[in-house]
């Protein structure tokens, strides 16, 4: 962990994808407390439009920015928008991302595709366009969400799984090759949070609705973190400049898992959640 001192969020202009609801609003919503200027993306104009109003005020700029995380062209010209709204960006929240279920032999190569460019691809190029500004201002800290499935790979999760160690693969080479300038890179595994991602995830052709119910009956059970309590741990490992940030028991007891058992780590967790189903 560095031992430079916690950062300041007052005065800084963060910039936030998928800051219309989940993780991203509530970040939007503890920064603003903060006195953190924002810049707020995300496709679902109304939800952000809502963001911006709720956070406007006197003593903060706060712009909204309808942008589509997998348009490399869209992604530019909100960097552009940024720089002349704003003048600077100090921190960068990756947070955007979607799902789509299935096996690897379900799923189609379109939607495969779709995820990984916005999961994967997006952060990719939301960081190209970005540090720029960063390196403008002087300072900068990078803020990328991976998941818990960055750091196992579930069956039924390929497409999710091979977008999400792209990031954490990403993160850490973009932290190596930073290290000891003024801009800093965080990687963060959330657990199961309770976002609207499993209602909006793509489901395979053919699947039945019995399978589609039954996928967001499990995301219902296990993903219950409220937003606001996975962004404050965030922020935390941010203010610390932590290179890594696990977010949720879960979180935690899977990366342990994994570290203990780097084999057989799915033999032993779908051992816990059949028992856990039974009860």
């Amino acid at each position: 962990m560095s031992t430079a001192s916690p950062m300041e969020f007052a005065g800084k202009t963060a910039v936030i994808t998928g800051a219309a609801s989940g993780i991203g609003r509530a970040l939007a919503r503890d920064l603003a407390s903060r006195g953190c200027n924002l810049a707020l993306a995300d496709v679902n104009a109304e939800g952000l439009e809502a963001v911006r109003s709720e956070l406007a005020s006197n003593e903060i700029r706060v712009t909204a920015h309808v942008v589509d995380i997998g348009d490399a062209d869209a992604i530019k010209a909100f960097a552009a928008a940024v720089r002349s709204q704003h003048g600077e960006a100090n921190l960068l929240f990756n947070n955007a991302g979607v799902a789509a279920g299935g096996t690897f032999d379900q799923i189609s190569e379109a939607d495969f595709e779709w995820l990984v460019n916005i999961n994967f691809w997006g952060p990719i190029r939301m960081t190209r366009a970005f540090l720029p500004l960063m390196r403008d201002s002087g300072e900068g800290h990078i803020t990328n969400i991976s998941s818990i499935f960055g750091v196992i790979a579930p069956e039924g999760q390929t497409a999710y799984s091979a977008a999400k160690f792209g990031v954490r693969g990403f993160s850490d080479a973009l932290r190596h090759e930073l290290d000891g300038g003024p801009i800093q890179v965080t990687t963060v595994h959330p657990g199961g949070v309770n976002t609207n991602i499993a209602e909006t995830a793509r489901s395979p052709e053919g699947a039945t609705e019995e399978e589609v119910a039954a996928g967001k009956e499990f995301a219902a059970r296990n993903l219950v973190m409220p937003p606001e309590e996975a962004a404050r741990i965030i922020l935390r490992g941010v203010e610390r400049r932590r290179p890594r940030v696990l977010v949720g028991r879960d979180a935690h007891a899977i990366h342990w898992i994994e570290r203990f058992f780097p084999s057989r780590y799915w033999s032993i967790i779908k051992k816990r959640l059949a028992k856990e189903q039974a009860q």
